[in-house]
């Protein structure tokens, strides 16, 4: 099983460069990087992982800028974004980023999406909090039809594109028919809690799911595979990576059993002494 990581970088933490090295040197697979734009500090929303709220939720670097550097100084690392919020991007923008650093990158970027928890930061970005989900999953469809070998147009509900020349393409090729087409763009997750909806746009768009904490897997599993069997995708099963876990040995062998192929470990978000304590720690796990 791949033991990869999460954390938040901040302007107060380790640098994505020496982290990046770090974790290739140690043999760790790779590194996930979450997003937020920006905290309101008027919110109403409650913080699905209590509050308060973290510091480092407002003071997160850039996602596609940290991950570019950590592609610069490394040759094996695959490079993830641990999650995304599609919503609050301009689709033919996000295409472009995802698409270069995976160029970039030589193939090893996965793109890990989500749909949000704060709604005062989705405000701002001018997204409407009960149409969020059908918003990404327009995006993504934009997003594809750019990836695509040749120019090829979308219209959607909430955007559109023409048939258009917009390289560079991703590495990784075509996969995997998702009804018509076969799935285009780099290795896609979807974050999530579990449930019928998600899991049909799993199996609509993406190569798999990425749970926050895995927990519930046991029961989860087997209604997302059926999903994946209804939709008629081809290849292999779903990829189930779980996101933000406190390891123990116990956990990851449950994981194993499971057929997990790859599992993210939490960081602190901290500076340079604590968190290169922490990949000491989790070396036990390699």
């Amino acid at each position: 099983m791949r033991i990869a990581t999460t954390i938040f970088l901040t302007d107060e933490t380790i640098s994505p460069v020496r982290l990046a090295r770090e974790l290739e040197q140690r043999g760790f697979n790779g590194l996930y990087l979450p997003e937020h734009t920006h905290i309101p500090v008027s919110r109403d929303t409650p913080a699905p992982m209590g509050e308060p709220l973290g510091r480092e939720y407002g003071r997160s670097l850039d996602q596609f800028v940290a991950l570019s550097q950590a592609a610069a100084v490394t040759e094996r690392l695959t490079l993830g974004s641990g999650i995304t919020l599609v919503a609050q991007h301009d689709p033919i923008d996000l295409a472009k980023q995802a698409a270069t650093l995976d160029f970039l990158s030589g193939g090893r970027f996965t793109l890990g999406i989500g749909y949000g928890w704060n709604v005062e930061e989705a405000a701002d970005h001018g997204v409407t909090w009960s149409t969020r989900r059908e918003l990404v999953r327009d995006r993504m469809a934009l997003m594809r039809a750019l990836w695509a070998a040749e120019p090829e147009p979308y219209e959607g509900e909430f955007a559109s594109v023409r048939a258009s020349l917009a390289h560079p393409k991703p590495v990784t090729p075509p996969r995997g028919r998702a009804g018509a087409k076969p799935l285009t763009g780099p290795r896609t997750l979807v974050g999530g809690a579990a449930g019928p909806k998600l899991f049909a746009h799993i199996a609509e768009y993406a190569d798999g799911w990425m749970p926050i904490g895995g927990g519930g897997l046991t029961q989860s599993l087997p209604v997302l595979r059926q999903a994946w069997q209804d939709a008629g995708r081809e290849g292999e099963g779903p990829e189930v990576v779980p996101c933000g876990v406190f390891p123990s040995e116990g956990k990851l062998a449950h994981y194993r059993d499971l057929g997990v192929s790859e599992v993210v470990l939490e960081l602190p978000s901290a500076g340079e002494a604590e968190v290169l304590r922490t990949l000491d720690e989790y070396a036990q796990y390699l």
